[in-house]
Order: structure tokens, then C-alpha cells, then sequence
């Protein structure tokens, strides 16, 4: 895979540049294939918000696919579409406003990832939570702070954060150990300086309030991709 440089934290740090995905492969073209990003039922709002998005200037780019309350959705990791006019913004339902912020947390600019997603982590819709975990397992730190602090209850025995992404991380095991391994990874390749343990980094941290929400859920131990040690700080945020 290749790379580019981008700044941060020490100097240079060095990011995987994703695959591209042909959008010829949904009908329609890049549009349509936002589409399905989102459960089937909130396609009349989709359409809405997508209409209201400035034409990308690249196509989206690694595209994943999870399950949401037993349906499928696919959703891009970047998108490449200019952030619209916020007096057109204004128009939307607050409904169609969550969709939007969704779908700009994916976008190219982390200050935009950002953002977008500290405006929607507090929604309570399963849709929302693959938005908000995928960003866990990218390497803007700044990002992973922001998601601890939206998250305070997620390891809360039936607090609302734990039932949603212990759910959605029971019908994603697969999705969630890709997770794991990809914070791992930035934290040895870029945060490991800063963060000399791997619990005292926001994302290790992230991953244990993930695990619990998730053990909780399904009453059973996850495997772990994590390194060994329960040196874990807690306070990061």
C-alpha cells in the first residue's frame, strides 16, 4: 500500500493512502452509492441531504461494509465533497443534519472529520455508531479525545452509549478486530513516544470502553488484539 506525508505531532507523520473504489459499481454513480451508507428507511432523507452536497472533486475511497440492526450499509472511509454554505445547511430537518455530519466525518479534512463528528456522537440512532467507531481506528488524535469526551457512559451498564455500540459490536466482531488492530498500529507507529503505555493513549483507552460496552452485551469475553498489560489511565480527556 502506498503512503503520504502529512504533518503532526514530532514532525512527519506517514498515512496509508486508501484504495480506490470504481463508483460504477452502484448505479448511478457516486450519489447513489451514499446511498447506501445509510439503513434503507432513511433513504427520502439521504437523497435530501445529498442533493444539498457541493459535486466531489475525487470519488469516495475505501469503502466498508457493517451491519446495522441486521442490515447491511456501506460506507466510505474519505470523502472528497466541499463542506455546503451553512445558510443551506439551515434548511434541514435535524433528522437530515445527523445524516449530513455522518457523512462529513468521513471526509478528507480532520479538522472537518472533527468537526462533524462531535456534532453527532451524542445521537442515539445505531446508524450513527459505525461513523463514530471507524474514526476510532484512524490516527488524528485530536479526533480521539473528542470521541472519549462524547462518550462518557459507554461502559455504563445499560446506559444508552453501551446498549447501542455493544449491539452494534457484537453483529461487527470482525469490523471491531479490524479496529483494534489499526489502533495499535498508529499508536506503535506515530503515538508511541507520547503514549509509552499503550492504555495511557485515547484510542487503547477507547478500545477498553468499546470491549466492555460489548461484553456487557453479549455476556461473553472478546478476543483480544491489544498488547498485554493493565496499565491503563484513565482521565485522558
Amino acid at each position: 500500500m502506498r503512503s503520504r506525508r502529512v504533518a503532526g505531532a514530532g514532525g512527519q507523520l506517514r498515512v496509508p493512502i486508501l484504495r480506490a473504489v470504481s463508483v460504477e459499481q452502484a448505479p448511478g454513480g457516486v450519489r447513489e452509492s451514499l446511498v447506501a451508507a445509510f439503513p434503507a428507511a432513511l433513504e427520502a432523507d439521504v437523497r435530501v441531504v445529498l442533493a444539498l452536497m457541493p459535486r466531489e472533486q475525487y470519488p469516495p475511497v475505501g469503502w466498508f461494509t457493517v451491519v446495522v440492526q441486521g442490515e447491511n450499509v456501506t460506507i466510505p472511509a474519505r470523502l472528497y465533497n466541499p463542506e455546503p454554505a451553512r445558510s443551506a445547511e439551515e434548511g434541514l430537518s435535524p433528522l437530515q443534519s445527523v445524516i449530513l455530519g455522518c457523512l462529513y466525518s468521513r471526509h478528507h479534512d480532520g479538522f472537518v472529520r472533527q468537526r462533524r463528528i462531535e456534532q453527532v456522537i451524542a445521537v442515539a440512532e445505531p446508524w450513527v455508531v459505525p461513523f463514530v467507531v471507524q474514526l476510532v481506528g484512524e490516527y488524528v488524535l485530536e479526533i480521539l479525545v473528542a470521541i472519549r469526551r462524547g462518550l462518557p457512559d459507554l461502559a455504563m451498564v445499560g446506559s444508552v452509549q453501551q446498549v447501542l455500540y455493544g449491539g452494534f459490536l457484537e453483529a461487527n466482531p470482525e469490523f471491531f478486530a479490524r479496529t483494534e488492530r489499526r489502533v495499535v498500529s498508529y499508536w506503535s507507529c506515530y503515538w508511541r513516544s507520547l503514549f509509552t503505555e499503550f492504555w495511557s493513549y485515547p484510542g487503547g483507552d477507547l478500545l477498553e470502553m468499546l470491549r466492555s460496552a460489548a461484553e456487557l452485551t453479549t455476556g461473553r469475553s472478546c478476543p483480544r488484539y491489544t498488547p498485554p498489560g493493565n496499565a491503563r489511565v484513565h482521565g485522558c480527556c
